[in-house]
């Protein structure tokens, strides 16, 4: 049995395809992890999402902030664009989109040594905490009327965590932390706007780090797997993995094994720039 990470499909399906044929996945036997942002921007999105649906029992999913905004359009809170409305159209919408609310933000596995989550774990957050407030957030999204919750969370959001500050503005942070997180502060503050790659040895945005060197950063126990960052790409340092080759923008979609000593990517290159 082989344990895949995939990096950020967006609607790539036939990248998805042709991915899982090299790497010879067997949906029996094999699980994959899979580093959020299933859909949007990518001109197969309702396949993707239909696809990891059939094989849901052999896969483990984090949401991504395009997996959020799909959610939101189908609440009717976002405008769906040209690559989601089929999504929302579709016969089986509804059973899609309550199976995509029940993912989690985080998954995690000792025996592996690895956790993952969208866009990385806030530097303010040691492993519990990560725990903690992820189980916080997903509770929300899986109420029986999440829009409320939803409509809160696309509101700016604080950029430092505050354990005093009100119950929404806490979770528009966690949510904001681990779906869109990249650069930040030395003292942990995020900074959401800046999306080039950084030079990891100096810094090509004065007074930020990515947020895995942030100075002040909290250990997680585990190493993370992340996607959401297609300017870096692939990078593993031993203790961080990211995994957005940006597939979407016509480079490479990328798979590693987790459950070997060190992961060794595996990719595609996709054929085309898709629609964005």
């Amino acid at each position: 049995m082989a344990v895949w990470a995939i990096g950020d499909i967006q609607g790539c399906y036939d990248s998805l395809m042709k991915l899982l044929k090299k790497i010879e996945f067997d949906k029996d036997r094999d699980t994959l992890w899979i580093a959020g942002d299933l859909v949007n921007r990518g001109d197969k999105s309702l396949e993707v999402l239909n696809y990891l649906y059939s094989i849901r029992d052999s896969i483990k999913v984090v949401l991504g902030n395009h997996d959020i905004s799909l959610i939101a359009s189908f609440y009717g809170i976002k405008k769906p664009n040209a690559t989601i409305r089929p999504i929302i159209e579709a016969p089986n919408a509804k059973e899609l989109i309550d199976w995509l609310r029940f993912q989690p933000f985080l998954v995690w596995s000792f025996e592996l040594d690895f956790m993952m989550a969208h866009a990385g774990i806030s530097p303010q957050f040691d492993f519990g905490m990560a725990v903690r407030y992820s189980s916080r957030i997903e509770k929300k999204l899986q109420a029986n009327n999440p829009k409320p919750w939803l409509i809160d969370m696309f509101k700016p959001s604080s950029d430092i965590f505050d354990a005093n500050a009100s119950s929404i503005e806490i979770d528009k942070y966690i949510l904001s932390a681990f779906t869109r997180m990249r650069f930040c502060k030395e003292n942990g503050r995020l900074d959401f706007y800046q999306k080039g790659k950084p030079k990891l040895s100096k810094l090509e945005y004065k007074g930020l780090y990515p947020w895995f060197d942030c100075p002040s950063r909290r250990s997680t126990t585990l190493r993370v797997v992340f996607g959401h960052w297609s300017t870096l790409g692939y990078w593993y340092d031993g203790n961080v993995l990211c995994l957005d080759t940006g597939c979407l923008w016509g480079r490479e979609l990328t798979a590693v094994r987790l459950d070997k000593k060190r992961p060794v990517p595996v990719q595609v290159k996709c054929n085309r720039k898709q629609n964005i």
